[in-house]
């Protein structure tokens, strides 16, 4: 009988353990639906048919495929521009704020005199800000308005990626630096031949941060790019969704403004901003996890 009831007692929290991970599964999948199922009803839209388009309906296959509206949007030259004004920005920003950030964050992982003072100094900037009017001040007196590099400085520093490179420095074994001084290794070399190449998984993370940070250029191209031409792809985004019409954004000799819907156009201006974000990030998927968890072991 004591047997029996031990069997019935593990039968019964199996049973409950299936319920639990069947709801929790249904659960999760829900909230992957909620994150999904709206990109793909985008993606769905921009290849649908400007003849079978009807406004306001929902579904997740097109009635027509048709990537017309692809080829309004890449044949136009505001398009073109805010292309090459972000990859300006993102080609030159994303290595220039992976670089300064890590030898920052290097220096103060090293017991430098008035290490204290820096960290309190860097730390401060993630709780207070000088303000947006100061910050255009000094864009203009260093005379960047209306330059690309008034979008990347602001934020070719940032104190959150500091901190935590800081703490993956900080988290590598000193063993391997007291062998590169023994060799006679300078901290200069020491950084670049022993420290970085450990640091991929990290470095990659950081990376991604700043790509992304840097294609998603807004407020700053809105604040200091004052020519249309320089505007980024999401300025550019900006003004194709707020548009009333398609002859807003394209010219309307073209054939095919005639035939594109506003809101398909919408849609597939979104999808060709986002496009290069999602072949960027699998690169770098796998040192994500990895580069996170390793820059949090120390504070």
């Amino acid at each position: 009988m004591a047997q029996q009831n031990i069997k019935n007692k593990k039968l019964g929290m199996k049973m409950k353990e299936n319920i639990y991970q069947t709801v929790l599964w249904i659960f999760l999948l829900a909230v992957v639906g909620t994150m999904v199922l709206p990109f793909l009803y985008v993606i769905v839209v921009s290849f649908t048919d400007g003849s079978v388009y009807e406004a306001g309906s929902f579904y997740l296959w097109p009635k027509k495929w048709s990537a017309d509206a692809y080829q309004l949007i890449l044949s136009g030259s505001g398009f073109l521009n805010a292309l090459k004004s972000t990859l300006f920005i993102t080609l030159v920003g994303t290595p220039m704020n992976v670089l300064v950030c890590a030898g920052l964050a290097y220096l103060l992982s090293k017991p430098v005199p008035g290490r204290g003072f820096l960290n309190k100094y860097v730390m401060i900037t993630m709780l207070f800000s000088a303000g947006m009017i100061p910050n255009f001040m000094n864009m203009k007196a260093l005379g960047l308005i209306d330059s690309y590099f008034a979008c990347i400085f602001p934020s070719v520093c940032g104190a959150w990626t500091v901190m935590v490179m800081r703490s993956f420095f900080q988290s590598l074994p000193l063993e391997l630096e007291e062998a590169a001084e023994i060799d006679g290794c300078g901290q200069l070399r020491m950084f670049a031949t022993i420290t970085l190449p450990l640091s991929k998984a990290m470095l990659a993370s950081m990376t991604l941060f700043a790509f992304v940070s840097y294609w998603n250029t807004y407020f700053n191209a809105v604040m200091y790019l004052t020519s249309t031409a320089k505007a980024t792809l999401q300025v550019y985004v900006q003004k194709v969704v707020l548009s009333s019409t398609v002859s807003d954004v394209v010219d309307l000799q073209l054939e095919l403004a005639k035939t594109v819907p506003q809101e398909v156009m919408r849609m597939a201006a979104v999808v060709v901003v986002v496009f290069p974000v999602l072949i960027v990030y699998p690169f770098l998927q796998k040192y994500f996890e990895s580069g996170m968890m390793v820059g949090a072991v120390k504070g």
